[in-house]
């Protein structure tokens, strides 16, 4: 401690002129960043200097009146029938809900999201019972499908899960494999 506090003493001069330096350099930077600015001066002809005078005649000036448009009646030789077709067209189409998927939602098993429930739907897999009953084969056959996720059915036990969810065995679930 004692020599940092000689070394100080014996070097004032310098770390006071090392200060300045310091002090100089980072007012020029931040100076000499302010002053650079882009300034055009209006030619005439250009309009920069009329703009804002247009602009707001153009704000202060009344709404246009829209136009309206004559269409006469459609002639029997013509147009027969459109009238119908307009107006039936013009009704607003009511359509059903999309019935939703029969099944269990799968994505009660650790492991399984959205995107892979929605992959075995696609391959007809809707329910635990069907995931439960899986043998060998078949988890072999829908893990090759699975892509990116492969290796999921055995990792996280999906068979045992939907076995007891299938059963209804919310207890057993938990103790195993923790809360739904």
């Amino acid at each position: 401690m004692a020599t940092m506090v000689e070394l100080l003493s014996e070097n004032v001069l310098f770390i006071i002129i090392a200060l300045v330096i310091g002090v100089v350099v980072a007012w020029w930077i931040f100076s000499a960043s302010r002053k650079t600015t882009i300034e055009r001066e209006a030619a005439p002809g250009d309009g920069l200097a009329t703009g804002a005078k247009r602009n707001q005649a153009l704000i202060d000036a009344a709404p246009a009146a829209s136009p309206t448009i004559d269409i006469p009646p459609p002639t029997p030789e013509g147009l027969a029938g459109i009238g119908t077709v307009v107006a039936a067209e013009a009704e607003p189409v009511h359509m059903a809900p999309p019935p939703p998927l029969a099944g269990d939602d799968l994505k009660k098993i650790k492991g399984l999201g959205p995107k892979v429930e929605k992959l075995l739907h696609e391959m007809g897999v809707t329910s635990f019972a069907q995931i439960a009953a899986w043998d060998d084969a078949e988890v072999a056959r829908i893990d090759a499908a699975l892509g990116a996720f492969a290796g999921r059915i055995v990792r996280d036990d999906w068979r045992t899960q939907a076995r007891l969810l299938a059963a209804g065995d919310s207890a057993g679930y938990e103790d195993k494999f923790g809360k739904l």
